[in-house]
């Protein structure tokens, strides 16, 4: 039985219809992971939420972590908390989720006893108000979006419910179906261990990568621009040498004070003779871009190369 404070619901409903088309277009035009954080921004903002955010099971269904993160301006972020959790902290939430029922917390602060280890951790997070809607693919649970209020209390019925579950069923289909065999009834195997990620923090939301989907990253002042091989180029705010500190030292080397690249993506280096000196440049996978290896790093990305 669901607490009075809950509303359950399967979805189906047509309300939604409509930015489910808004959905479908986002996630035909760009890479998934960028149609689905463009997805979370204008739902939350839709629906006047305060976040939106997606987050992904292991194949056990046993732990589960932050994928894709909005946050309105000004509400505070908390997407490095939720990585690699123990699904015994939403304990309480998980078996509706795994019914198929979306679970309108409307009073985080009025959650059962059964509920405590989910509570806390809400409340540390200062969530008011939330809504969860189940993720599936081919009768698989594979994870929960929703909308958070940090500001005030809030109800999401109806038109919300019928949308995020709309937009779901879209996500699934699109990150778990094999489209390049033609097969979209056909499920790609489940996730496997969660890898650790690094979350990019950017203006208004966080996105959790895993650093082998980094090519390449560049010092932009206090921020720090950083290439994906989805072909995607994100700001992220904070600076380089930062980042040096983060990412893996067996594939990341620094080739220029304002440069790191993934060793496993460089595709060529050019060492040529220019007019006055010896010019080194390289090119990472998927990039048509140039990167300009200074002097003092030449030798250690030779020898950490092999050439």
């Amino acid at each position: 039985m669901i607490s009075p404070s809950v509303a359950a619901g399967q979805g189906g409903g047509a309300d939604g219809s409509g930015w489910a088309l808004r959905a479908a277009a986002h996630l035909l035009a760009l890479p998934i992971d960028r149609a689905i954080s463009t997805i979370l921004a204008e739902l939350g903002e839709l629906a006047g939420a305060d976040r939106a955010w997606m987050f992904e099971y292991d194949e056990s269904l046993l732990r589960f972590r932050n994928t894709h993160r909005w946050d309105r301006i000004g509400v505070s972020q908390h997407a490095e908390d939720v990585q690699d959790a123990p699904v015994t902290m939403i304990a309480w939430l998980h078996q509706f989720l795994v019914q198929g029922q979306a679970v309108m917390i409307n009073d985080v602060a009025g959650l059962p006893r059964t509920a405590r280890s989910l509570k806390a951790e809400m409340l540390r997070r200062n969530h008011k108000s939330v809504l969860n809607v189940p993720l599936f693919h081919r009768d698989v649970l594979r994870g929960c979006i929703g909308f958070d209020a940090t500001t005030r209390i809030r109800r999401w019925e109806g038109q919300a419910i019928d949308t995020l579950f709309h937009c779901a069923r879209l996500i699934g289909l699109a990150r778990y179906s094999d489209r390049s065999t033609g097969d979209t009834a056909r499920v790609q195997a489940a996730p496997g261990p969660l890898a650790p990620l690094i979350y990019l923090r950017m203006q208004g939301r966080s996105r959790g990568i895993v650093p082998e989907e980094i090519l390449g990253l560049r010092a932009a002042g206090d921020y720090t621009d950083v290439w994906l091989i989805d072909g995607s180029r994100l700001t992220d705010h904070r600076t380089l040498s930062i980042w040096a500190g983060m990412l893996p030292k067996a594939t990341f080397v620094r080739i220029h004070r304002a440069a790191i690249v993934n060793l496993p993506h460089v595709e060529v280096l050019d060492r040529h003779a220019g007019r006055l000196r010896e010019r080194w440049e390289l090119r990472l996978r998927t990039l048509n871009t140039l990167w300009v290896v200074s002097r003092p790093y030449r030798a250690e990305l030779r020898a950490r190369l092999g050439v």
